[in-house]
């Protein structure tokens, strides 16, 4: 008996020893596994080359920390960046395959993605409505009503400032008022007399502001946007390569991140940033920058959220114009994450 009940301890010994030699090694407490493998399996990410277009303005605001600290060798992602003055310049270097990542215009991004069959997601949103309808001399302007008779001058013919003003144009019932587009240096050029009316965006509205002096901001665009409309208004965006992301999924979760990152610090170190915005162009002083950014209503939209806000917003462009949004709206795989 006491023979069997030795030879069963070393069973049973034997059984514990190869059980430990078969079990999976405990995690590291640094998140990776013992053969150095991140915790869901792969490989520690190291960043990938990404090519970014940024646009100067509004739209481009939020990238001026991430411009700064690619510069410095401090992101994940190594990024080469070029600002562009016009969505109509970047498009042909979007088409060419120059870049990666660009910064458009929502409804431009929409019609890039319907032209070209898809090839384009919506990666994150980046700037709600900065629309402002300037008065020169004295306020004779006090709501959209008072734009009857009257002639507006703008910029952004086929992009979301028109689709806008004519959708809020509509909504209050005023059908004539004349809409003249222009290239930014003709507007103000031309414009500067008593009772003209502008429509621009910051940071155009602080430089005119700042050029001509007698100015009022008569009406803001997006507080009359939404006196008429539940839909916010969208107006910045970055789209991505859909064979980029395919290709390279972290780094564009990479790019999100920092993206993110840097919109928050632009609005939270307004100062700071209005240097880097200058230094990379983007708004050509800081002073004008400093000014600007408190009004251009930066934020970072992404996934679901992003979705949720650009659908309906969508819906009320193409409604109003099918071309506003290429002539059909988006289906379900434009927006990257959802």
């Amino acid at each position: 008996m006491r023979f069997k009940a030795f030879l069963a301890l070393i069973l049973a010994l034997i059984l514990s020893a190869s059980l430990v030699a078969c079990a999976p090694a405990a995690p590291s407490t640094d998140g990776t596994d013992t053969s150095g493998a991140s915790s869901d399996g792969g490989q520690t990410f190291q960043g990938a080359d990404v090519r970014v277009a940024a646009l100067s303005g509004s739209t481009g605001l939020g990238m001026a920390k991430l411009m700064n600290d690619a510069q410095e060798k401090t992101t994940v992602n190594r990024y080469t960046f070029e600002v562009f003055d016009a969505p109509e310049v970047l498009l042909p270097e979007i088409t060419s395959n120059k870049f990666d990542i660009a910064a458009l215009p929502t409804n431009v991004a929409a019609k890039l993605y319907n032209v070209h069959n898809g090839e384009y997601q919506m990666l994150a949103v980046n700037t709600l409505g900065v629309l402002y309808l300037l008065e020169v001399g004295t306020q004779t302007v006090k709501s959209v009503a008072d734009l009857s008779g009257k002639t507006v001058y703008t910029t952004g013919q086929g992009s979301t400032p028109e689709y806008a003003l004519k959708y809020i144009l509509e909504k209050n019932g005023v059908t004539d008022c004349e809409i003249v587009f222009e290239t930014n240096a003709d507007l103000v050029a031309a414009h500067g007399d008593e009772g003209a009316l502008l429509m621009l965006p910051e940071p155009k509205v602080t430089a005119v502001k700042g050029k001509l002096g007698n100015v009022t901001v008569a009406l803001d665009m997006t507080a009359e946007w939404n006196k008429v409309c539940d839909t916010p208004m969208v107006q910045g965006c970055v789209i991505v390569n859909k064979k980029f992301a395919q290709a390279n999924p972290q780094a564009v979760q990479q790019f999100l991140t920092e993206y993110e990152a840097s919109i928050n610090y632009v609005k939270q170190n307004v100062a700071d940033a209005s240097e880097l915005v200058a230094k990379f162009k983007i708004i050509p002083q800081a002073a004008l920058a400093a000014k600007a950014i408190p009004n251009s209503n930066l934020t970072f939209l992404a996934g679901a959220e992003m979705k949720a806000a650009l659908v309906p917003f969508y819906q009320v462009l193409h409604q109003a114009n099918p071309s506003s949004v290429g002539g059909k709206l988006p289906e379900t795989d434009f927006y990257y994450g959802t």
